[in-house]
């Protein structure tokens, strides 16, 4: 598998990237995971646009324009032909001669980006629903950042693995904001609800689609503060994220959500979002027989 690091495609085990490198020395860098349904990036203006914004956030230029990142992309896609893959991107602020806490004014940042196949949602987990358990957020202020410093996701993701659980909502003064790798959403009464976009969520992209696809659809949706007690009083509950998509949470705390299965809004939702992908996937069939 070839792989894309500095300008070079070269195969997998012989990227290697300096010691001095300040993503490996400080996390200070970056990323993007952009799902491609049959050959095709997802959503990948949108992708791109929030690369752009996080690498602004850390004081950095973006060091490609958009379709440089496209041949790129599309190079290392074809490997795969027309299955379902994930591209992953990171741009690092690149290497210096000594460990310096200070940025330097004369690096040169580091890029490096690999396709690999994209593991399918578990029907077993879809049928039945995830646990998610509660926890503090620990994180520091700018998690509207997708900074590579990602200890503290890891932390509590961790923990709700060793609590039987798929997921943790982490909670901030009191305010559920997200997942320790996906946004969330909340379903009361037939309203679709879910946090506003702050420094302290990431603004994710999969997100910003299902609330299209609400809007679209006519299904009533708001973003609002949601304090952590109407968790355990929602009818419905859901995670999103590039892989994960739309998936139902039907536990929370060891407790049923709602009835304790994944509830009709969801099945809508879910309904919406797969049509989205078949769409794309027929828009990409198109353009290879033009």
């Amino acid at each position: 598998m070839l792989v894309y690091l500095d300008g070079e495609y070269l195969p997998l085990e012989r990227a290697r990237v300096s010691v001095l490198d300040r993503g490996f020395l400080f996390g200070d860098g970056v990323y993007e995971v952009i799902p491609a349904y049959g050959g095709h990036p997802f959503r990948l203006r949108e992708h791109l646009q929030r690369l752009d914004r996080s690498l602004r956030a850390i004081r950095m230029e973006p060091p490609l324009e958009h379709r440089q990142w496209e041949e790129i992309f599309q190079r290392l896609l074809a490997q795969g032909g027309d299955t379902d893959q994930q591209l992953y991107l990171q741009v690092t602020r690149g290497s210096y001669d000594k460990r310096l806490h200070a940025i330097p004014a004369e690096v040169h940042p580091t890029l490096f980006v690999m396709a690999s196949p994209l593991t399918p949602r578990d029907p077993e987990l879809v049928e039945r629903g995830m646990s998610v358990i509660t926890l503090e957020d620990l994180r520091w202020q700018r998690c509207d950042i997708k900074a590579i410093t990602l200890l503290a996701n890891i932390l509590a993701q961790q923990e709700a693995r060793e609590a039987g659980a798929q997921e943790a909502i982490l909670v901030r003064d009191g305010l559920a904001t997200e997942g320790t790798a996906s946004n969330f959403f909340l379903v009361k009464e037939g309203l679709i609800l879910t946090p506003p976009k702050s420094a302290h969520l990431l603004p994710g992209i999969t997100r910003d689609l299902v609330l299209e696809l609400a809007r679209e659809a006519g299904l009533p949706c708001r973003e609002r503060e949601i304090p952590v007690e109407e968790l355990a009083e929602a009818d419905e509950l859901w995670v999103t994220s590039s892989t994960k998509e739309v998936m139902p949470v039907t536990r929370l705390d060891g407790r049923p959500v709602g009835k304790g299965r994944p509830g009709p809004m969801w099945q809508e939702m879910d309904a919406l979002y797969r049509t989205c992908k078949i769409r794309l996937r027929q828009r990409a069939m198109d353009s290879c027989h033009d």
